[in-house]
């Protein structure tokens, strides 16, 4: 399975802050927020990944990630030229994509919560349709809202309805097979003038290919795209960390349990950080 991390947008509900810098490699406590993202594909077991940026930022990605051999895996790298929809990236990563199944996650979506691995493994190992998360919120006009009947199914999906028959917002996670390419080259851009990912998830749904896995209480899903959510965002990652003194989102300690990268490799990485907390954890895996 292939991912993609979609790291475009203007990032103008943040602004000043993103004047100079993509909003995703703007700092969630002590990591760029991009790290949030890639950690949950590389949870899902996803070694090959495409970000998407805009052509003016990518360099500034390409300094962060390289080309992924130092975490043992794969990045490569793509451009949308302005801000056309989430379903795009499907498009833009056609070729990456080929006929390989797709997990798709937005460039400032955080999840953490106990038992996180086991559903991105269910996800993954589906070999057709689509899976989605929904997390209950409380005010999920801003969101795509889904709805489902007795039997926990779901039944409808409406992209900031006025009046949400629904709690439930989805999630900017999507696992998607291979048709989802030709899926998203059939659609047309909505008022908003871009390529709703609802719409590629309602096609699915209309074929009974749609699977919907709610995240219940004690789990935490985190959409840091205004100033006060970022702070929130910080916020919570500080507590989590300092409380249980371990690291969320380390792309170093995960491709190190996953057998991506070496203990030897590991102590290198650790090294030039050894003067703060987080080079010292990584250490400590070391150790």
């Amino acid at each position: 399975m292939k991912g993609i991390v979609l790291a475009g947008g203007s990032g103008s509900r943040l602004y000043p802050l993103t004047h100079g810098v993509s909003k995703q490699l703007v700092p969630i406590y002590d990591k760029p927020m991009i790290y949030y993202p890639l950690s949950t594909l590389m949870l899902a077991g996803i070694r090959d990944i495409l970000v998407i940026t805009t052509p003016h930022e990518q360099e500034s990605f390409k300094r962060l990630l390289r080309d992924g051999q130092w975490l043992g895996m794969r990045i490569s790298y793509a451009v949308q030229g302005r801000p056309r929809g989430i379903a795009e990236a499907f498009l833009i990563g056609a070729d990456f994509i080929g006929r390989d199944r797709t997990a798709l996650i937005l460039g400032d979506n955080i999840f953490y919560g106990d038992q996180f691995t086991k559903r991105l493994t269910a996800a993954r190992t589906q070999k057709q349709g689509a899976t989605v998360f929904a997390y209950q919120v409380r005010d999920p006009r801003q969101y795509g809202v889904v709805s489902f009947d007795k039997k926990g199914r779901p039944v409808s999906l409406v992209e900031k309805p006025e009046h949400p028959v629904s709690s439930y917002a989805v999630t900017g996670l999507y696992f998607v097979d291979h048709h989802v390419v030709s899926i998203a080259s059939r659609l047309k851009p909505s008022a908003r003038g871009e390529l709703e990912i609802t719409d590629v998830l309602r096609a699915y749904l209309r074929k009974r290919t749609l699977r919907v896995q709610a995240l219940g209480r004690g789990f935490a899903w985190l959409d840091t795209g205004t100033h006060d959510s970022l702070l929130q965002a910080s916020n919570f990652i500080q507590t989590v960390e300092q409380r249980q003194g371990l690291k969320v989102a380390c792309l170093e300690e995960i491709a190190f349990r996953r057998g991506y990268i070496s203990a030897k490799q590991l102590q290198s990485l650790a090294l030039p950080m050894s003067k703060n907390d987080y080079g010292q954890h990584l250490l400590r895996l070391v150790s």
